[in-house]
């Protein structure tokens, strides 16, 4: 790359500052699209990293990693079993003998909606919501990549992340 680091690189081969002095390349809305997309796919790639263990904290708890996502989600609130069904892009045979399962372990219990007694709720029981607590706990903890970070990019880190979120 004659002298030129990746990171002043752009699609074409030429560096990025000759593209923009030139007045070929992308405008100032593409560069930012291209930084959009750039920093959207190394924070998803350092997340996917991180979620490979999920299976493993999950097992931590005797849950399936399924399991765990459904504790996670009932802890907002009940929620109608065809909702989870829909949140898990399954079918609602298939949450019956997932959510059997985690009845049986006093996790989850199945209640009538006020509104309609054939919808069936789920609500996360007192040791559903205690084992939910400590999940969360364990899912807080920073992978290695984030934690071992300087203290001035964490601070950065998260400034820019409650940003993110408040918009």
């Amino acid at each position: 790359m004659s002298g030129t680091s990746e990171g002043q690189m752009e699609r074409g081969g030429k560096p990025a500052e000759v593209r923009r002095r030139s007045g070929v390349g992308p405008s100032v809305d593409a560069l930012g699209q291209d930084l959009a997309h750039e920093a959207w796919a190394l924070l998803f790639e350092v997340m996917h990293a991180h979620m490979r263990n999920f299976p493993a904290l999950a097992a931590e708890f005797e849950l399936s990693p399924v399991q765990a996502h459904v504790v996670r989600q009932l802890g907002e609130g009940p929620l109608a079993m065809s909702t989870l069904a829909t949140y898990l892009s399954c079918d609602a045979s298939n949450v019956t003998g997932l959510v059997d399962r985690m009845e049986v372990r006093g996790l989850v219990e199945r209640r009538s909606s006020e509104h309609d007694r054939r919808v069936k709720m789920l609500v996360l029981t007192e040791a559903g919501a205690a084992l939910r607590e400590r999940l969360l706990e364990r899912l807080a903890e920073p992978p290695a990549v984030i934690a071992n970070m300087p203290e001035g990019d964490l601070k950065s880190l998260r400034d820019i992340m409650r940003r993110a979120r408040e918009r």
